[in-house]
């Protein structure tokens, strides 16, 4: 739109200078025509005087002005109809242009909206002869081809790395559950084993965590109708028995909302909210889930009490191995629970917001496109 009114006013403009020089022409071409005309002698027969004789007529002023007045009016009339009427064809041909010279520019934005914070996996692949848009867009799908292989390269190592820890985490638990079955050990080994098995199986979750972290950031191919309703009915019952230990009153208010996609992660995110809600709750509080149904979407609400939460530290709770008060080596949790929340719920085309209660505690509110929405 600023194009077109640009380029209509600039030919506006321009036709209005060349109709006020037309005028000066013409203006000055009929004065001297018209002089030339009204200072002409005529010779004439008098028939008393038996000869020819000059008779000159004098310039008539009045007629002049009658006749310029009349030529400009006319001219400025006729032209000026003619200069709208271009404008006009020039104005809905300036946006016929506008949009052909910014529809490849258009293309860039639009899939730069739908890559950021989503998937790496689209590109431009604009067609046309080369031209100065498309070597940006062609340099754009080269940066991205750079980034979707370094972030490939990252998740596959997160992956490698997690399988590769694994196997001695399983093979110490193996050899603790041993020495701790043995007949000879005293008091103080069965302490010291169950202590090292603690950490073991903190070391085993924190791994699944990243396992399921790499996975999440990836492409998700297996997707198929899940209803989240079903899948907070079973996070509810797997964090029953933390939530009666720490004396949490869990209140449920799950109404249908299928999605389309892969049904371990969003498992996994849903018990991750419902996790998180439970660990980072204080003794005799409370818990609220809530899945809802959209026409294009469909969401699932998980708000807790608990510690005060300032609205500039909400963003660093999704950052990996990042809490509210600690870093790595606390025994509540990894620091991955919201990092895979969100991760998941990008992988799936949607996001996840949390906004912290005036009371303490967070409200996470998790947004997923529902059928086609979600394979687009």
């Amino acid at each position: 739109m600023r194009h077109t009114l640009m380029f209509g006013l600039m030919f506006l403009l321009a036709g209005s200078v060349v109709l006020g020089g037309v005028m000066i022409l013409v203006q000055n071409s009929m004065d001297y025509s018209l002089a030339v005309v009204f200072s002409r002698k005529i010779e004439k027969y008098s028939p008393a005087e038996d000869f020819w004789v000059a008779d000159a007529i004098a310039t008539d002023e009045v007629s002049r002005k009658i006749i310029m007045d009349s030529m400009r009016e006319n001219l400025l009339f006729k032209g000026g109809l003619t200069l709208l009427g271009a404008s006009l064809a020039a104005t809905a041909g300036a946006w016929w242009l506008s949009g052909r010279l910014l529809r490849p520019l258009n293309t860039i934005t639009e899939t730069a909206h739908r890559i950021a914070g989503r998937t790496l996996h689209k590109r431009i692949e604009l067609a046309g002869p080369h031209s100065e848009v498309k070597s940006l867009a062609d340099s754009f799908d080269s940066m991205l081809d750079r980034l979707d292989e370094a972030f490939a390269g990252q998740g596959r190592f997160i992956a490698n790395a997690a399988h590769e820890l694994k196997t001695p985490i399983a093979l110490s638990r193996t050899l603790l559950d041993v020495a701790m079955a043995r007949p000879d050990s005293t008091p103080q080994l069965q302490r010291l084993g169950e202590n090292l098995l603690a950490v073991n199986l903190r070391h085993e979750r924190l791994i699944d965590s990243l396992l399921t972290l790499a996975r999440a950031e990836d492409a998700v191919t297996d997707r198929r109708p899940v209803d989240l309703a079903q899948l907070a009915e079973y996070a509810l019952d797997v964090t029953a028995k933390a939530a009666a230990d720490q004396q949490v009153q869990v209140q449920a208010q799950l109404a249908a909302a299928t999605v389309v996609g892969d049904p371990l992660l969003l498992e996994q995110l849903i018990r991750n909210l419902v996790d998180n809600a439970v660990r980072y709750n204080h003794r005799y509080g409370f818990v609220w889930v809530q899945t809802l149904e959209e026409a294009r979407q469909a969401e699932i609400i998980v708000t807790n009490t608990g510690a005060l939460i300032s609205p500039h530290e909400v963003p660093a709770l999704f950052e990996p191995f990042r809490r509210l008060t600690d870093r790595v080596g606390s025994a509540r949790g990894s620091g991955l629970g919201l990092s895979i929340v969100r991760a998941v719920a990008q992988a799936h085309g949607g996001d996840a917001l949390a906004i912290p209660r005036p009371d303490g505690g967070l409200s996470v509110r998790v947004i997923l496109p529902r059928g086609d929405a979600a394979r687009a």
